[in-house]
């Protein structure tokens, strides 16, 4: 019986816990998330020395806590004040008024770009005397190879927004930067008849099949907007009642020809004219071409809220290929995600049996460990960036939208609003949550949760976060 006291006291005094706490913690991750489908560890903030584990070096699937990882590595690699360009160039001759040439629009995978930008491109052609254009317009998206389509974006998957693809050559139609989507709003007619709808910003050269129909006011809302499986073809289809709507993003089929596409129609809207042999085509900028005007999005820093409070997988995947072409010299999924490995690496982190698939977390492939990721959070506070990085993250029961992320409406009661900052996780079968959080006793501690196999498995990471604050 001695012995046996003896080792509890040890096991204690190894994590660093009063026995009463550490029995109260582990009770608590058994009784909510389990012993074999969760891995769980909490590590002291200011020592970094672990306090509590639970199969915290068992392989697992990050989901978008696999954000924690490439945005990290975006902010090392690129730096804060990075910022996206996108070139405008012409060439040929300007004869009264006619550019006897094309116009290029050369792509470095700017999640940000929005029609502002397009209007902006119009008002450079005509300061530069240009009204008609004598020739194509090219869009040289050369910066980014490989597939556009995301590692682990199933056929079901790829008309909605988090399983767009990527290009260097994209757009977004609002400030979350849903790169490589459109925003399509029906609204009820008469009953009986079809439902008028918008595309915003414009329809890109998409196809728009409208087979829905009004219905009278308090029937129910079953209108689906998608995009037939690869094709232009977007499907507007179900009844839709008088008095309300149906609004969705549908992801590009491909993103460089739409968005060049979008960006002729602003074009012709602003008053440039294209002759009638004009094509739209892709292809790299030559040598000889003069550029115009670049185009700069805001920094890495500014963008960094919308991506991870709000989840963002376009803006992952776009930051992987980034880092890929800036570091190797190859802007693709594989290149990138080798930094993502040598990155960890640099922290000290045991990753020889990590798989990095993709940026977003979006890939049933990728594999990371609790520990690992706890001991990311705790390396990146000493990194320059920490700053940009903390505050991008989702903050517990934080109703603003901007601030409280995925987060904004959970762990609302009053004891645990403020009290959590960290990124949440989601593909089926599996739930994450990874961050920091101040115990009830004033203490910061990092945390890194990992369920899988769970159903409803964000109830359950929320109790056990609720009784980490209470007994830390």
């Amino acid at each position: 019986m001695r012995k046996i006291i003896q080792l509890v006291i040890l096991f204690a005094l190894f994590f660093s816990l009063p026995i009463q706490s550490f029995a109260s913690v582990n009770s608590t991750v058994t009784t909510h998330l389990g012993k074999n489908n969760a891995a769980v560890t909490v590590r002291d903030a200011e020592t970094g020395k672990i306090v509590y584990s639970q199969n915290g070096d068992k392989l697992m699937r990050p989901a978008s806590n696999m954000k924690l990882v490439s945005g990290a590595a975006a902010l090392e690699m690129l730096g804060e004040d990075y910022r996206f360009k996108t070139d405008l160039y012409i060439d040929g001759l300007i004869v009264n008024g006619t550019l006897n040439g094309n116009v290029y629009i050369k792509g470095s995978g700017d999640p940000t770009l929005t029609r502002e930008d397009f209007i902006e491109f119009s008002d450079i052609l005509m300061k530069n005397g240009i009204r008609t254009i004598n020739g194509h317009l090219i869009g040289d998206d050369k910066a980014f190879s490989g597939s556009t389509l995301p590692p682990g974006v199933i056929k079901s998957d790829e008309t909605y927004y988090f399983g767009a693809r990527t290009s260097a050559i994209t757009m977004s139609p609002n400030n979350d930067f849903d790169a490589s989507t459109i925003i399509i709003t029906a609204s009820p007619g008469k009953v009986g008849a079809k439902p008028s709808f918008t595309i915003y910003p414009n329809s890109s050269g998409m196809v728009i099949s409208n087979q829905a129909k009004t219905v009278k006011k308090g029937s129910a809302n079953t209108v689906t907007i998608k995009r037939a499986y690869n094709t232009n073809r977007i499907i507007i289809s179900g009844n839709l009642p008088q008095g309300s709507s149906k609004k969705e993003w549908v992801t590009l089929q491909d993103p460089s020809k739409n968005t060049m596409d979008a960006i002729k129609q602003t074009l012709k809207g602003k008053g440039l004219k294209f002759v009638k042999s004009s094509q739209l085509k892709i292809g790299k900028v030559p040598q000889d071409a003069t550029l115009l005007y670049t185009n700069e999005s805001r920094t890495l820093a500014a963008i960094f809220p919308a991506f991870m409070k709000l989840s963002n997988n376009s803006i992952a995947d776009i930051l992987v290929k980034t880092m890929g072409k800036e570091q190797l010299g190859e802007g693709s999924t594989t290149k990138g995600v080798t930094l993502l490995k040598k990155y960890s690496e640099s922290l000290d982190i045991p990753v020889s049996n990590w798989r990095f698939t993709d940026g977003s977390g979006l890939s049933n492939s990728n594999r990371v460990t609790s520990n690992g990721l706890s001991q990311l959070l705790f390396k990146v506070q000493e990194e320059p960036y920490f700053d940009t990085f903390f505050d991008s993250l989702p903050v517990a029961g934080n109703k603003d939208r901007m601030v409280g992320g995925t987060l904004k409406s959970r762990l609302t009661s009053s004891g645990l609003q403020n009290r959590i900052y960290a990124k949440t996780g989601y593909i089926p079968n599996v739930y994450t949550l990874s961050g920091y959080m101040k115990g009830q006793s004033g203490k910061q501690y990092i945390f890194s949760i990992l369920l899988e196999n769970k159903s409803s498995g964000n109830v359950y990471i929320d109790r056990t976060m609720a009784a980490l604050v209470k007994n830390l």
